[in-house]
């Protein structure tokens, strides 16, 4: 008799749902981008080069759209470590996106604050209008929906980020559709921007 519960070894153990980033085309910085980047990296010392794989990789963000295995194998080899340490990082980190997104990476936050004040009837919205589901892309490739965690800007809730950078606030689920249109219309000029860019200073 042992004292250690069985374990079920067989077809019912668990396996991991992490996914890899497809292959992709080959990938290699541009010369102006991996010079750059060297620069960049003249800002940590030698045995902490490793420091600037989050920029390295916002770079290859940048220059493709979004990471690929390939774009992980590139930056391992330019940064000096192994592709499961960048891997860590790209999976690690909502901001890297390891498919094709639309011109519009429209990012719902849904942590407390935003939950609370409706970021789920947000998001419910924002796919019915565009005919989506989480993490889809507009058929003409211009839109793409998803939820993130908390963006820190708990007072203006619910908050969309846009691409990584730009701001809406206090969106609303009857709103919307005005904010799809905007963006068509307007582009980025169409977001309400963080209302502390737009406070003036105290000091």
């Amino acid at each position: 008799m042992s004292f250690h519960p069985q374990m079920p070894y067989g077809e019912g153990w668990h396996k991991s749902e992490r996914d890899m980033a497809a292959p992709g085309p080959p990938f290699a910085f541009t010369p102006e981008n991996r010079a750059r980047l060297e620069e960049i990296c003249t800002h940590y010392p030698p045995e902490h080069r490793k420091s600037a794989i989050i920029t390295a990789l916002y770079v290859v963000q940048e220059q493709q759209g979004h990471i690929t295995g390939n774009a992980i194998r590139h930056v391992a080899e330019f940064i000096g470590c192994t592709n499961a340490e960048v891997e860590d990082v790209v999976t690690y980190y909502v901001m890297f996106f390891t498919k094709p997104v639309g011109t519009y990476a429209l990012q719902v936050c849904r942590t407390l604050s935003c939950a609370l004040n409706g970021a789920e009837k947000v998001t419910a919205a924002l796919c019915s209008h565009l005919q989506v589901k989480p993490n889809e892309t507009t058929d003409d490739g211009m839109f793409t929906v998803m939820e993130f965690e908390c963006l820190g800007a708990c007072d203006r809730a619910p908050v969309v980020m846009v691409n990584n950078e730009h701001w809406h606030e206090c969106q609303t689920p009857e709103d919307v559709p005005a904010l799809i249109e905007g963006l068509r219309t307007k582009g980025l000029a169409a977001l309400s921007g963080c209302h502390l860019a737009k406070e003036p200073s105290t000091t």
